[in-house]
């Protein structure tokens, strides 16, 4: 059965075919439906116990996005069933990577994301951890994604225990996390939000998440040499893009397609595509470390 997807800027004019389609969520008996908080009563009107399995149409509520500060603020998008949607954009694209760092997560899916741009812009410490950070190139970046008005991204969302956000967060310890609410590929919406880790800053990271310690900050980004976080000037870490792009490109042409023209250098204007194809043509072609290969390898 053919889904029609009014996206343009997705299928590049291509013959889609169905099979890479991911069904639609009321497919998925598991989806947790949207909690029952004050905040959202304005989403959905569900009158049965099966309408959270149908996603909201044709408009997000428009309070999202909203940031998850703290720990507890993740209760506001927690299922009864104690579930949290999550959504990748870089190596999480891959489900065998998804499944390395969050082995007991359920309805790995593709769906859109809109309103967001991808952007290689960020230090990460676990490049340095692994050995695969070159310092020397500045090829030291990893993914984070920012707003940004008219862009659109072809994501991951699945689902884990609320028990595992603790972790989640001291993963992820230096991004913004956003309650955003992905789109189906018809163009209708989720009821269920989905964490997306965000651009930070450098000052509200040191604030809020090292709570104005240098030691932590340290221990975290210091010892590697880093004194700043969020930088432009940076290029992506080679192995870390070649798994991104690979991974994309599992998912199928339309998420291929999709990170490589609408994901960016830390200037905003040079594309994936554009960077592959000049300086860093040999990417492709070059395997990741003997330790790496399963977890690096899209």
């Amino acid at each position: 059965m053919s889904i029609a997807i009014n996206r343009s800027f997705l299928s590049h004019g291509r013959t889609l075919n169905p099979h890479k389609i991911p069904p639609q969520p009321r497919h998925y008996s598991t989806i947790p439906p949207i909690h029952r908080h004050s905040r959202f009563r304005r989403i959905s009107d569900m009158s049965s116990g099966d309408s959270f399995r149908q996603p909201l149409t044709p408009q997000p509520p428009e309070i999202f996005p909203f940031e998850l500060k703290e720990d507890s603020d993740f209760d506001q998008i927690v299922s009864p069933d104690g579930l949290v949607s999550i959504c990748g954009f870089g190596s999480l694209l891959s489900e065998r990577s998804a499944r390395s760092t969050f082995p007991h997560l359920i309805n790995f899916r593709m769906t859109i994301l809109s309103g967001f741009r991808r952007v290689f812009a960020h230090v990460a410490p676990v490049f340095f951890e692994r050995g695969v950070a070159k310092t020397e190139t500045k090829e030291i970046s990893s993914l984070s994604v920012e707003p940004c008005e008219g862009e659109t991204l072809v994501v991951t969302t699945f689902e884990i225990q609320r028990s595992e956000i603790p972790a989640f967060i001291e993963r992820e310890h230096e991004f913004r996390f956003l309650a955003v609410i992905p789109e189906t590929f018809n163009g209708l919406f989720y009821t269920t939000p989905a964490v997306l880790c965000s651009r930070y800053s450098d000052e509200e990271y040191f604030k809020n998440r090292c709570k104005g310690s240098q030691e932590i900050f340290f221990q975290r980004y210091g010892r590697f040499g880093i004194n700043k976080i969020w930088v432009d000037d940076i290029l992506p870490c080679r192995v870390y893009l070649r798994h991104c792009v690979l991974a994309a490109k599992n998912l199928g042409d339309l998420a291929y397609d999709n990170f490589l023209d609408h994901t960016f250098l830390g200037d905003r204007k040079t594309t994936i595509r554009e960077y592959l194809a000049t300086a860093g043509s040999s990417i492709m072609e070059e395997e990741p470390p003997e330790m790496l290969k399963y977890r690096y390898g899209g």
